[in-house]
């Protein structure tokens, strides 16, 4: 029996590999590596082992991590824990979708070009929308060449924005439209209720300049803004535009930013069939009203379906890609070179399978679950939740009464009991340095409750 395996180095040629990388030992591969964080002693591996005592051994050692779902996760502000039917992943693990990248030539790409149709006018139809592109890379993103887009059909160069929307948005914003010159006005928030404040808004665009208004509904805190018409038709009167970011699941039950006179849409994709995934990929919505100049305007790429010559048959073709890699630079409207084809059709098959009433059913559960947990936390007498006054969806901010952790060693504290919760709103907000924020979906069960609840009434 040989003494090492044939696909593993063995001395001879592992002195051979060290000699030409100039090292005298492997350790000194490893250098960068602080000391105390190294393994010491050899590593406990048994063995041999067949493959499936090896897929045990593996399972169980991963079982004891803290990590969801072993752990709940009760975090949002962005990415949400969302239950995924099992059909999604397995449409999207389809060769034809799974290996597909770029629907170039229609011809021989018609099923990808028809999955993400249906996803553009599934988005359409979501929002109330006219014309949504075929995905981009995140919220953030979308929210960013919204404002871009706002500022050239506007030719004016100040966004106004809520300071009640979430931190990376606001930021990628920035990034953004200053280079092109574009500055961003924030709105402030109402400290009581979390809502953005209007009359700021009508200060604010008394400026001639101003291209867009930019809020959330619901806002970064989980809070539904009650003035999101007036919001709308404030800017109509200014000559701005007026742009909606969503998180999707919560237009089971309110208004789609159409039927308010939203001119964009955008928002994230991930809660409609994407996981968790360590916070990626996600899944940028992007979605316009039909004026032709919106829709040339609009960045990403847009499928179109077609009939065939003798008009007897269906076809699907991109019929817009206003992308720097197809027309001249200076004329291109984003710089994004791809989209998100394969979150947008998980996405896509998450929605046609829920149908209206399952996605109306999964928002009613979500604010139930939601109101409860609070609720829960409140009655501990140690916490004052919900922590602003106005209505709230899947997110809510809450705050600790008297003495204990709160903030940034609150949630220390619970992940220390395996429980991932109370996102320190102190790291967005110097104002709200002592709150905390919790998130509840439709996939959260009494088991987590109970173990947020205790490790909260525990610390």
């Amino acid at each position: 029996m040989k003494k090492y395996s044939h696909l593993l180095p063995n001395d001879k040629y592992l002195n051979q590999m060290l000699t030409s990388m100039g090292i005298s030992s492997v350790d000194e591969l490893f250098t960068d590596i602080p000391h105390e964080a190294r393994l010491k002693g050899k590593l406990n591996v048994s063995g041999p082992m067949g493959q499936m005592e090896i897929e045990r051994k593996f399972r169980d050692a991963l079982s004891t991590d803290k990590v969801h779902p072993s752990s709940p996760c009760f975090l949002g502000g962005g990415i949400w824990p969302h239950y995924i039917p099992a059909a999604v992943n397995h449409i999207i693990s389809r060769s034809e979708f799974y290996t597909s990248y770029t629907s170039y030539q229609p011809e021989i790409s018609q099923g990808v070009l028809q999955a993400l149709f249906e996803y553009q006018s599934l988005i359409c139809e979501l929002g109330n929308m006219d014309a949504a592109n075929a995905s981009m890379y995140d919220w953030p993103t979308a929210a960013a060449e919204a404002v871009r887009m706002a500022m050239r059909i506007t030719k004016k160069r100040r966004v106004v924005v809520s300071a009640a929307s979430g931190f990376e948005r606001r930021k990628v914003i920035e990034t953004y439209i200053e280079p092109a010159g574009g500055k961003v006005v924030e709105l402030p928030f109402n400290a009581e209720t979390g809502e953005t404040e209007l009359h700021e808004a009508e200060m604010a665009l008394a400026e001639q300049d101003v291209a867009a208004i930019y809020i959330e509904q619901p806002n970064f805190f989980g809070v539904i803004e009650s003035r999101v018409r007036e919001f709308s038709e404030l800017a109509k009167r200014k000559g701005a535009l007026f742009i909606v970011g969503v998180e999707p699941t919560s237009l089971g039950i309110l208004e789609a930013p159409g039927n308010y006179g939203a001119d964009i849409m955008v928002g994230e994709g991930q809660p409609l069939g994407i996981s968790m995934s360590y916070g990626g990929p996600s899944l940028g919505i992007f979605a316009a009203k039909g004026d032709l100049n919106f829709i040339r305007q609009m960045p990403g790429r847009i499928i179109g379906l077609t009939s065939e010559k003798d008009g007897k048959g269906k076809g699907y073709v991109m019929v817009l890609q206003t992308r720097e890699q197809h027309i001249r630079r200076e004329k291109a409207t984003s710089n994004i070179c791809t989209n998100q084809a394969l979150m947008a059709i998980a996405a896509a098959s998450y929605i046609a399978l829920l149908g209206k009433e399952g996605f109306i059913r999964l928002a009613k559960t979500i604010v139930a679950n939601s109101h409860y947990v609070s609720k829960r936390i409140e009655e501990t007498g140690r916490y004052i939740s919900p922590f602003f006054t106005s209505e709230f969806y899947s997110d809510f901010a809450f705050a600790r009464k008297g003495e204990g952790p709160r903030g940034h060693e609150l949630f220390e504290k619970l992940a220390s009991k395996g429980v991932h919760a109370a996102l320190p709103l102190g790291w967005f907000y110097n104002e709200l340095k002592e709150v905390n924020m919790i998130s509840v979906t439709e996939a959260h069960n009494m088991r987590d409750v109970e173990l947020l609840t205790k490790a909260l009434l525990e610390v």
